[in-house]
């Protein structure tokens, strides 16, 4: 599982690094982001092939769901059943999104302590998660936007310190896993 990760390159690089369009929303870098904390998203454009950068809320909350409760245990997503479970299965199919990051971060059980990793892709270099996105509006009308990232089973180096890993989309794919086609 993918409980913190960080995202220490400012704006305008995040933004060169995938090409997106105009983004709005004020970004600082962050070593330690959390659970329900607003981070950056890119998204594909429906009709046309423009990548589009916004914050959203990390912790999946569906469309369909009565209240955002959940949301803190909707941040990852086990890529080899979320297509079956139905709070990720609509936004397998449409809203596939990428979760920009240069490391993550794994806690290993030492007795009763817990002894936080932190993983670098390629000496730190700025990669990106695989994501899921959906839109939840609130009783009130408030719409939010959120997502979860995709995790799987860990490499070995990740493996000797935990059972999952986030999905780390080579950058070659990056335009493939983003097609909803």
């Amino acid at each position: 599982m993918c409980g913190r990760y960080r995202l220490s390159r400012r704006k305008q690089i995040i933004e060169e690094q995938f090409d997106t369009a105009d983004w709005q929303d004020d970004w600082n870098p962050r070593f330690n982001i959390a659970p329900t904390q607003p981070i950056p998203v890119i998204r594909q454009h429906l009709k046309e092939p423009i990548r589009q950068v916004s914050l959203m809320k990390w912790g999946l909350i569906p469309s369909w769901a009565k209240s955002s409760s959940g949301a803190a245990r909707m941040i990852n997503a086990r890529s080899e059943t979320a297509h079956t479970l139905p709070a990720f299965r609509e936004a397998m199919k449409l809203r596939r999104c990428l979760v920009p990051a240069d490391g993550f971060h794994e806690w290993q059980r030492r007795g009763s302590a817990k002894q936080p990793f932190c993983f670098d892709v390629n000496e730190g270099e700025l990669c990106a998660f695989a994501g899921l996105w959906d839109g939840w509006e609130s009783t009130d009308g408030q719409w939010t936007k959120t997502c979860s990232i995709l995790s799987m089973t860990p490499n070995v180096v990740t493996g000797a310190v935990h059972d999952r890993m986030p999905v780390i989309i080579d950058p070659h794919s990056y335009a493939l896993w983003l097609d909803p086609a």
